[in-house]
């Protein structure tokens, strides 16, 4: 009877351990369509990526170092609403090694040091980040003000690319006010790709979701082909890198802290892990 309840506690494990995986490099692989072929000679991936937050909001797109992220000697470091500085906590619910891994030297941010940064790393196409789309934006709308939520796309293969392209037009269409809704407007595509099956393969097909959303062809256009974009993703490519990102959805805590829902446990861990690292971090 032991040996048997044994199986059925491995069993349970497995099965919870596949529901809270992640998308890895080796399992994403282009949809078998043959607009696939399409987007391959339609893009070339830059060589770098950076990252947004859910509601407008200005981030400078560049990769801020720890070094100039640090406060002077006579400066204080930053304190979260939540945090008791007269009392710091000294048990902590997560463990380093085992629910989160630090990153060993800390490694550059998105924004500035005014805030603790959380970053998202995920791609449109994976079923993951979609199931933690909607748990991340509630916590969005009520994150301690010292806290900066940014996305950065990951770039596993050619449409991964594209979509990351699609991520930063949506972004900087958001910053200019020709896109209203970026929330509903990434619930959108989350719900094109994985309800709908358009695979959005194409900067045609992705052109026509933004219309969809009230942006024009000619805004969309500019922004689709800009600068700005081609640079955003550069740098988010690089912090991918920097950030060992090898599957998503990943959690990076200003650039120290990283981990997913699988080491957290669920999801609503997932969550809870995330606001114990930037309690750590306002207690520096």
């Amino acid at each position: 009877m032991k040996k048997l309840n044994r199986v059925a506690a491995l069993a349970a494990l497995a099965i919870l351990g596949l529901f809270f995986a992640g998308c890895s490099k080796e399992e994403v692989s282009e949809p078998p369509t043959a607009d696939t072929a399409v987007v391959a000679a339609e893009t070339t991936a830059p060589e770098a990526e950076t990252a947004e937050s859910p509601a407008p909001a200005s981030v400078p797109l560049e990769v801020v170092e720890e070094s100039a992220a640090e406060a002077e000697p006579e400066d204080r470091a930053i304190v979260l609403a939540q945090a008791d500085t007269a009392t710091p906590p000294r048990t902590w619910q997560y463990k380093e090694g085992q629910n989160f891994t630090r990153l060993i030297p800390t490694q550059g941010t998105v924004g500035g040091a005014d805030k603790i940064e959380v970053a998202e790393i995920f791609m449109y196409s994976c079923p993951h980040c979609y199931d933690l789309e909607g748990f991340i934006n509630r916590w969005a709308e009520s994150k301690d003000p010292n806290v900066r939520l940014v996305r950065i796309p990951a770039m596993f293969n050619q449409l991964a690319v594209l979509h990351g392209q699609l991520y930063y037009t949506e972004y900087y269409l958001t910053e200019s006010g020709k896109l209203k809704d970026q929330i509903a407007f990434r619930n959108m595509v989350f719900e094109e790709f994985h309800r709908r099956g358009n695979r959005l393969t194409s900067e045609a097909a992705i052109q026509r979701l933004f219309v969809r959303a009230g942006v024009s062809e000619d805004d969309f256009q500019r922004t689709w082909s800009s600068f700005e974009v081609n640079q955003a993703l550069r740098v988010a490519q690089d912090l991918a890198r920097r950030y060992g990102v090898a599957s998503v959805p990943m959690i990076v805590v200003n650039g120290k802290y990283r981990t997913d829902a699988g080491s957290a446990g669920s999801y609503p861990k997932l969550i809870e892990l995330i606001d114990e690292l930037t309690v750590r971090e306002g207690l520096r």
